[in-house]
């Protein structure tokens, strides 16, 4: 494994901090082989978005975060990639909004979830986080999937109201809509069919989301749910600064 040398002046650090975060993460046996695919795929477009959280996806951020508070019994997912690049801060939103998080992956082997287990468990201990990790002994099945990816915790995704998914697939996603549920996506691909299906689709970058939402959380005044907000219209914002900034 390479040690992480770059200086933080350089103009691409944080994308290069996330791939050895990742690269490290791999190494633990946290991530599904195509863990690095997804991440350039997703770096691709925020290229195409010039690296920055636009005014569309903080507003998104802030609608989401309101929807998680005003939760009955909201959920935070975690899959490899969101562990690694942002577990410690899913952990402390999970905490400041007192909901428990649920290591929930599309391909699921007992060794990645003892493996992401065991370093959110770390991240806990050193951060001091007493929020509550489900997703190991999984209990219940989201209706309409198949096969192990189906697999949740009936006292996590299966019985909540709000579901933070990050880095979601499309069929999953699709699942948890057809539930009934407030699904919120974190998604640098405003076309992907995650980002078509949820509720919410915030188009930014998982650490600047995370980062975004701690900051709100430390403000005064709560975020404020937006009762006017369709998905599709921040959808097509985002499309509109991919054109404009290529035009």
């Amino acid at each position: 494994m390479s040690k992480f040398t770059a200086d933080i002046s350089h103009p691409r650090y944080n994308s290069l901090l996330n791939r050895h975060k990742l690269e490290v993460a791999a190494n633990k046996g946290m991530l599904a082989n195509s863990a690095m695919i997804a991440h350039g795929r997703g770096e691709a477009f925020d290229y195409l978005l010039g690296e920055v959280t636009t005014s569309n996806a903080k507003h998104a951020t802030t609608n989401a975060l309101a929807h998680l508070m005003a939760g009955k019994r909201p959920i935070i997912t975690i899959n490899g990639n969101t562990a690694a690049l942002a577990g410690k801060e899913l952990l402390q939103i999970a905490e400041a909004i007192e909901c428990p998080v649920e290591i929930n992956i599309f391909y699921r082997t007992e060794e990645r979830i003892a493996s992401i287990l065991k370093y959110l468990e770390q991240l806990k201990q050193q951060h001091n986080i007493t929020t509550e990790i489900l997703g190991v002994n999984p209990d219940a099945k989201i209706p309409g999937l198949e096969g192990p990816r189906a697999d949740c915790c009936s006292n996590g995704i299966l019985s909540s109201d709000v579901v933070l998914v990050p880095l979601e697939d499309g069929d999953r996603c699709e699942a948890l809509v057809r539930m009934g549920k407030t699904v919120i996506v974190v998604d640098l691909n405003p076309m992907s069919r995650s980002a078509k299906m949820a509720s919410i689709t915030i188009v930014d970058e998982i650490t600047r989301v995370t980062g975004n939402m701690i900051d709100m959380l430390e403000q005064e005044n709560p975020p404020e749910i937006d009762v006017n907000f369709v998905n599709a219209a921040n959808l097509q914002q985002s499309v509109n600064v991919i054109a404009a900034r290529y035009m």
